[in-house]
């Protein structure tokens, strides 16, 4: 809707009457409402964009549903963005419709199904949907917000992360400040903006303390236990392997854990350990796992806040990023043989 200062000074009873509705059916095609049927709000918006009146989309009347879409449910990780999610619609008094589905790159089919059926908003966990499915959400103005996509999202788009670049950095110049300076990282897949930032951050404590930044000790993986565990044999073999790992996940640290048991390398004697996530079994491993805590809860309620204000034009950013932050448990020490100096 155009703000009144911006309004063309033109009656609405003169749209009105052009348009052959009462003022009230005007005033309600001007502000979106859904309550008009579709020809006459056809009519009533050409007469008004004649005059120069900006007419948005027609908002869809209220179901009471958000539709929520997770690509895993088995993980940790996505229980508690989906706990989270819902704790923030009961707050709304919205019930959350949520929906499984295997492919992370492809959410189009489901944004095309709740619109068809009706829905006040959609979260969707790191999926985007394709150019057409933007445009069918944008024609009925229905609100999306996706949570930590995968890759950078389009211009516009409403979207809830964490400050995963802080979170890399936090995490290694913790192993530094204990000595270390062979210091690892098992990545997740580097086509995913959340992996690369974490990387970023690895890298730039490394040059902030003047430690060399050598890429062999770089294992790009995937997130997850078998990376972990992977990438950890490999590092382990190297002949100058690491005193210290930053995993990019918690469930990558519990593959490296394992991969360092198996090999006789005890945890943090020999080797410490970073995760990234802080889900609730870190707290529990042996030894208990150094971790760079997100908000996942948060980051739920925050996407739903978001569609909330979106839908009732009541303010909101389009990129929100949660703060991280480190929680130091048992699994890092100083380096075998004490603290190494810095090399500046």
């Amino acid at each position: 809707m155009t703000p009144p200062s911006d309004r063309p000074d033109i009656p609405l009873a003169v749209v009105a009457a052009e348009a052959e509705v009462s003022v009230p059916t005007v005033s309600k095609v001007l502000n979106a409402r859904p309550d008009v049927a579709g020809a006459t709000r056809a009519r009533v918006a050409a007469v008004l964009e004649r005059h120069g009146f900006v007419v948005g989309p027609a908002r869809r009347k209220p179901t009471g549903l958000l539709d929520v879409r997770i690509v895993d449910f088995e993980g940790t990780w996505s229980e508690a963005v989906v706990r989270g999610a819902v704790t923030g619609a009961r707050r709304l008094g919205l019930d959350v419709v949520l929906s499984v589905e295997p492919d992370p790159d492809d959410c189009s089919a489901w944004v095309r199904h709740a619109l068809d059926r009706g829905t006040d908003g959609l979260v969707s966990v790191v999926s985007v949907p394709d150019a057409a499915a933007r445009r069918s959400l944008e024609d009925t103005g229905t609100p999306l917000v996706v949570v930590d996509p995968r890759q950078r999202p389009p211009e516009g788009m409403l979207s809830v992360g964490a400050t995963n670049f802080q979170g890399g950095l936090e995490a290694t110049a913790h192993l530094l400040s204990l000595g270390h300076r062979r210091i690892a990282t098992i990545t997740g897949a580097l086509d995913q903006d959340n992996a690369l930032a974490r990387l970023a951050g690895y890298r730039a404590a490394l040059i902030q303390a003047g430690a060399a930044v050598d890429d062999e000790l770089v294992h790009v993986g995937r997130y997850g236990v078998n990376s972990g565990y992977e990438g950890a044999q490999r590092l382990m073999a190297l002949d100058d392997p690491p005193t210290a790992v930053f995993a990019s996940s918690d469930d990558t640290a519990l593959g490296a854990l394992h991969a360092f048991r198996e090999a006789g390398v005890p945890v943090p004697d020999e080797i410490s350990l970073v995760g990234f996530d802080d889900l609730p079994v870190a707290p529990w491993i042996d030894p208990a796992l150094t971790t760079v805590r997100q908000p996942l809860a948060a980051m739920g309620a925050t996407a739903v806040d978001l569609v909330h204000r979106a839908r009732t034009d009541s303010g909101h950013t389009l990129r929100t990023e949660l703060a991280t932050s480190l929680v130091v448990r048992a699994s890092t020490a100083p380096p075998p043989g004490g603290p190494v100096a810095a090399t500046r």
